[in-house]
């Protein structure tokens, strides 16, 4: 398999999702023979893998990545590893958590080498007196007001450029969480960190979004 026949395929990632999902019932039926297949070298394997999950990785990494070119090159780099480490998949995992996990290295490592600068998590957490009352901030209960809050195209930028600004391994975790719909168990794998250490970066990650949103609110 060489470069260039995947970077081919993957300038057309992205415009349309929906392979993915109109055939994923279908791999998951023949996903041991598909995998085996794979890892005898069989093109046509390789082939039909990347037509199932190339734009889901696509999707993932732009996610995270927030542009089409970085989201493109994680894909090219995903899928070169997806053929070169096919024998080293043990089934131990489900192929999609093996893949998550490939293409959140990935997409992690890109945010990293970026020069964007994160801002302390702590500045924008609820803050307490002595007696236990909230100082500064309070932590807002926004869940009367959801619908009105989705459809404030200013606050969803907030929101966006907040997200943008939390560490890598945070970004993932609320990405795969609240974008992705993941377990907490399944973050835990692509991640490669604990369950507990999920649930710790995610409460933390949301009360900062929540206290950014305050602070542009002016709370």
């Amino acid at each position: 398999m060489d470069t260039i026949s995947i970077v081919d395929q993957t300038t057309s990632l992205g415009k349309d999702p929906k392979p993915f999902l109109d055939q994923k019932d279908c791999f998951e039926d023949d996903e041991a023979v598909l995998i085996e297949q794979l890892r005898n070298g069989e093109h046509e394997a390789f082939e039909t893998i990347f037509s199932l999950y190339g734009s889901k990785v696509y999707n993932q990494a732009f996610r995270l990545l927030g542009d089409c070119s970085d989201a493109e090159d994680v894909v090219q780099e995903v899928f070169l590893l997806v053929y070169r480490k096919s024998k080293s998949f043990q089934g131990k995992s489900k192929f999609s958590t093996w893949l998550y996990r490939l293409t959140m290295n990935a997409a992690i490592t890109k945010l990293r080498q970026r020069k964007d600068e994160c801002v302390s998590i702590d500045d924008f957490l609820p803050k307490f007196s002595d007696d236990g009352h909230h100082s500064v901030r309070p932590v807002v209960d926004w869940s009367q007001e959801v619908d009105k809050l989705a459809g404030n195209l200013e606050l969803s930028r907030v929101i966006s450029q907040a997200i943008d600004q939390l560490q890598p391994i945070d970004k993932a975790v609320v990405v795969l969480s609240d974008l992705e719909e993941l377990s907490n168990r399944e973050i835990s794998e692509i991640l490669g960190v604990s369950i507990l250490a999920v649930k710790a970066r995610l409460h933390r990650a949301r009360l900062f979004l929540r206290g950014k949103l305050a602070a542009h609110l002016g709370y």
